[in-house]
């Protein structure tokens, strides 16, 4: 069958995926294993391992800025209140993600007043986060490297000794540099090769040690029979014959770039949009702005999340140390119940970054940042001239937040752009930015070094965030969601949003377990085709 013509008595599909991260991915197994035709559409290329940037300089292979080709893995997004990290690529953010697979830790994710009273989420999501583990690998990191001690006496010096602990991490070990067969499907997923410890996961594994969803779900959805089509932007999803979705949909894309080309119809009964939080939302509200989805909840772009996420650094003065971990993420250190920090290394190939910070600012007010900044910064950058290991020299931290902070997305500037509105301060009247800017000063006193900033916050208040959530979030009714408990948009026949854009609250902790578990309980609400196929 041609899939790029829509045949006119049956769907080319019988379900679309859009994207193929994390949630995406997560459907396309589960959707196949019922007996369904399935498509993924992502506009991102396939990475064979070898294609991954060696460094963060080879920009064609690392950055996503498809407009001037640049095609790589990692996508910037800067908005007003916060500057966006995701991941494109067949595999989503599971190429450039940190490999660390936490639950989130107290009730406040679990029993957050905007889906509370429609289950009980930790019993619900309990078994699908035993499949999801069991499916990425998870095992505890074991090692001891310089930042890990490092982390050890922040958590003492932060007065929660008890609050470290290695991370759970889902990486293949086995024995370094050596590929085996598949060790985790019984011989059904690809082989394998043991990590080398480059500490290099967030540019992309050129070894095949990183557990990323074309290594497991992705591959395992293929095998099974699903279509994975490459470098096809999706830009409109249309419901036929007037219904919604009743009678189907068509989903238009493209080929992403600066001249529309390419130009690819589909037509599928189902839809699951899964495009990563920040490219459903600029999906969904363009669709709903055109008319082609016009029955979606206005509280779309409502509870919009970060994670409640700033990310700082520290760099020492001595020029021989070497604060490089194993893998990108080793240790954690809880430090209350609301906040959660991690460090973070590219391993020798971050250098690139160094231009992405700037010295730490105390000053309260934009004009004051700005002043201090750039009195700070020409020593800072002659500094980085005249040295080429600041990834060596530097450690970088997440600082998550589970506390009930959000942002609004409104219509902005240009086709597709929206921009961000703040909502509210959190509860305990404590910010991330406050809270990193203590780690990094923590920091850089033990590191006999100085604390950095990231240059968005220092110059814009909008701080890092690796964990865009929220948008299109579970809700009772239309009224106080985009989707119900199932996933399922309301208003819609066989719509689904199964990705980041679904999750109601900050999590606290690295969020790709939380994605795949509710997609996962997304999943098995959907009847094995031989039923008919109907999700709702």
């Amino acid at each position: 069958m041609d899939i790029s013509r829509p045949g006119s008595e049956e769907f080319d599909f019988d379900w679309i995926v859009v994207g193929s991260g994390f949630g995406a991915s997560v459907s396309a197994l589960r959707l196949s294993e019922k007996g369904y035709r399935v498509a993924v559409l992502e506009q991102g290329r396939r990475f064979a391992d070898a294609d991954f940037a060696e460094r963060a300089t080879q920009l064609r292979r690392f950055l996503w800025l498809p407009a001037v080709g640049m095609r790589g893995i990692l996508r910037l997004a800067p908005y007003r209140h916060a500057t966006v990290l995701a991941g494109v690529g067949v595999g989503g953010g599971s190429l450039v993600y940190a490999n660390t697979m936490y639950r989130p830790q107290g009730d406040d994710f679990y029993r957050h007043p905007q889906w509370a009273e429609l289950a009980d989420w930790r019993t619900e999501l309990a078994p699908h986060f035993e499949t999801a583990l069991r499916m990425f690998g998870v095992e505890p990191y074991h090692g001891e490297r310089p930042v890990d001690g490092l982390m050890r006496e922040l958590a003492s010096e932060l007065g929660v000794p008890h609050g470290y602990r290695h991370t759970p991490v889902a990486v293949y070990f086995g024995q370094a540099g050596k590929t085996v067969p598949d060790p985790y499907f019984k011989g059904a997923g690809p082989d394998r090769t043991g990590c080398v410890r480059c500490g290099q996961c967030m540019l992309g594994c050129r070894y095949g040690a990183k557990n990323t969803l074309p290594k497991n779900y992705l591959w395992l959805a293929e095998r099974a029979g699903a279509t994975v089509v490459p470098e096809l932007k999706v830009v409109d999803v249309v419901p036929l014959g007037g219904a919604r979705g009743a009678d189907g949909y068509r989903v238009r894309a493209r080929r992403p770039g600066l001249v529309r080309t390419g130009a690819r119809e589909f037509t599928a009964r189902g839809v699951v949009v899964a495009a990563g939080a920040l490219g459903t939302n600029e999906l969904l509200a363009a669709c709903k702005r055109r008319g082609s989805l016009a029955e979606l909840s206005d509280r779309l772009g409502q509870l919009v999340r970060t994670n409640d996420e700033s990310i700082p650094a520290a760099t020492t003065s001595d020029h021989a140390a070497d604060y490089r971990s194993d893998i990108a993420i080793t240790s954690s250190v809880f430090v209350d119940e609301h906040t959660h920090v991690t460090n973070n290394t590219y391993g020798d190939g971050g250098g690139l970054l160094a231009l992405t910070y700037g010295p730490a600012t105390t000053a309260r007010t934009t004009p004051g940042r700005w002043a201090q900044f750039l009195c700070a910064y020409p020593g800072y950058l002659l500094g980085l001239l005249r040295d080429r290991r600041w990834s060596r020299r530097t450690v970088i931290f997440t600082v998550m937040r589970g506390t009930d902070v959000s942002l609004r997305l409104r219509r902005g500037f240009g086709p597709g752009r929206l921009r961000t509105e703040a909502v509210g301060t959190s509860q305990d009247g404590v910010s991330a930015v406050d809270t990193a800017k203590r780690v990094a000063a923590l920091a850089a006193r033990r590191m006999n070094g100085r604390p950095l900033a990231s240059l968005g916050e220092t110059l814009g208040s909008a701080p890092l965030t690796a964990h865009f959530l929220g948008g299109a979030v579970i809700g009772a009714d239309r009224e106080h969601g985009v989707i119900d408990r199932q996933h399922r948009v309301f208003g819609y026949t066989n719509l689904l949003v199964c990705d980041g854009s679904a999750v109601p609250a900050n999590v606290g902790v690295n969020p790709s377990l939380t994605i795949c578990a509710m997609a996962e309980a997304a999943m098995s609400h959907i009847p094995p085709a031989a039923t008919g196929g109907r999700s709702g």
